[in-house]
């Protein structure tokens, strides 16, 4: 437990100071939007395909890692639409509540997986946000759009335009087909990286809608738990389900232990959900998983 508190303090510490920030307005309330769309477009992306394209993509165990991510999101998905069946709920509530379930943030995620398992953690990482960022992209619109119908390039549009699926994409592909990139630009690509994690993680914090909370509680109790303890725990079953070494077993429990994105509420907003449940829920699953993270991580082999 002490290991795991001193590699993800610096992460929460990181979150506060964001929301801080913002709350003191230091920097100027135009300064996030734009450190948002950087790190979206630009550093982020670096990041990914930095990982991606020196990633031993031949390993075996891959296929496994992969179809284990799936297999648990399908479960997932599975047991929410089960939910909507049985409670009635409209798409607006309905896509909020989907999104605080399978979405999960991904400066946290990295930033986690890269102070505990270092550069062989991070290349498992960016393969599985090539694998579930599309994937959750397209569950969500659809939970959203449920009642007035979606059509394909209301779906699709928006996954073919992601930087992050794009830059995945791009790091495979200089991967497996072995092209040089030009001299310097693998210390270029680690300064847009090295710069990507900190910066997300402040804008997390300043994400952070406190006043959101109240009014929900019970809805936010249950999907919280679910999230933080629930789907690590099926996460945790899958993988020895499919025999997952450690290091893939513990890399797919702490995706799976992510409080969800905060970029989710844009996307509900967009879509006509319930910005003000999407709201808590991003808010309450970023604070409680400081205790949560943790608690998971020490139940890994």
């Amino acid at each position: 437990m002490p290991a795991l508190l001193l590699a993800l303090w610096p992460l929460f510490a990181l979150i506060v100071g964001g929301h801080l920030l913002r709350r003191r307005d230091l920097l100027g309330e135009g300064f996030w939007p734009g450190a948002e769309r950087l790190n979206y477009f630009i550093l982020f992306p670096a990041l990914l395909f930095h990982s991606l394209a020196g990633a031993p993509l031949d390993n075996p165990v891959l296929p496994r890692l992969a179809a284990a991510a799936l297999l648990g999101l399908a479960l997932a998905w599975a047991t929410l639409l089960l939910g909507r069946r049985l409670r009635g709920w409209p798409a607006a509530r309905f896509g909020a509540l989907a999104q605080g379930l399978l979405r999960f943030n991904t400066y946290l995620g990295l930033a986690a997986i890269g102070s505990l398992f270092g550069p062989p953690g991070l290349a498992l990482a960016a393969l599985m946000l090539a694998l579930l960022v599309p994937a959750v992209n397209l569950l969500s619109v659809w939970a959203l759009s449920a009642e007035r119908g979606v059509g394909a390039r209301t779906l699709l549009l928006p996954i073919l335009k992601n930087p992050l699926i794009l830059a995945c994409l791009a790091g495979a592909l200089v991967n497996l087909t072995g092209l040089a990139l030009p001299a310097g630009s693998e210390r270029l690509l680690s300064l847009l990286a090295a710069a990507s994690l900190p910066l997300g993680l402040l804008c997390v914090g300043a994400a952070l809608q406190p006043r959101e909370l109240a009014g929900e509680l019970p809805t936010l109790a249950w999907n919280c738990a679910l999230r933080l303890l629930a789907m690590p725990l099926l996460a945790w079953a899958v993988a020895c389900l499919l025999a997952l070494p450690a290091l893939e077993s513990s890399v797919l429990v702490l995706f799976f232990a992510l409080p969800t994105a905060p970029t989710a509420y844009v996307l509900t907003r967009q879509l006509g959900g319930d910005g003000h449940l999407m709201a808590g829920l991003i808010t309450l699953q970023t604070l409680l998983a400081a205790a949560s993270l943790p608690l998971v991580l020490t139940l890994l082999p």
